[in-house]
């Protein structure tokens, strides 16, 4: 599956060759919980095998999941916007193997180059916006008298 989140969508062969020297692979076993809303995001993931659930705080109810992420997704995009603090939770719902990055040094590279910088902000633009989407949808199909209503 190819989608406008996929890294393969967002950034150009040199730009992943690029990103991808700061990688360094991880695994999680089924049910770790990667991150929790409103701690500290220092990290980002990009899967390689497996399906991470992200979910959502609701006051009074079980955390709602949002959206399941597979190949090549981006997992967190807290880590690229100030204070650097998770807006989702993120738990592993099979065995999942990742590609981690650390945010500073990822934020590094984008500073010292301009064009690699612009790109990683749009694709986590392009993210952003996508799970917004996801939790505005979910969360009407879960809470609204009548669902979200879109034919999506």
């Amino acid at each position: 599956m190819t989608s406008t989140t996929n890294l393969s969508a967002g950034l150009t062969a040199e730009q992943r060759e690029l990103l991808m020297r700061v990688a360094h692979e991880v695994s999680f076993d089924a049910g770790t919980r990667l991150f929790e809303e409103g701690r500290r995001a220092d990290r980002f993931w990009i899967v390689r095998t497996g399906t991470v659930a992200l979910d959502l705080r609701v006051p009074g109810r079980r955390a709602a999941v949002i959206e399941s992420l597979g190949y090549g997704e981006l997992i967190g995009w807290s880590w690229h916007f100030p204070p650097y603090v998770w807006h989702l939770g993120a738990e592993a719902m099979s065995p999942v193997r990742a590609y981690e990055f650390d945010a500073e040094a990822v934020r590094a590279v984008c500073a010292q180059d301009a064009e690699f910088g612009r790109a990683i902000a749009a694709w986590v633009g392009r993210v952003v916006a996508d799970r917004l989407h996801a939790s505005r949808i979910r969360l009407l199909d879960l809470y609204a008298p009548y669902g979200s209503g879109s034919p999506l």
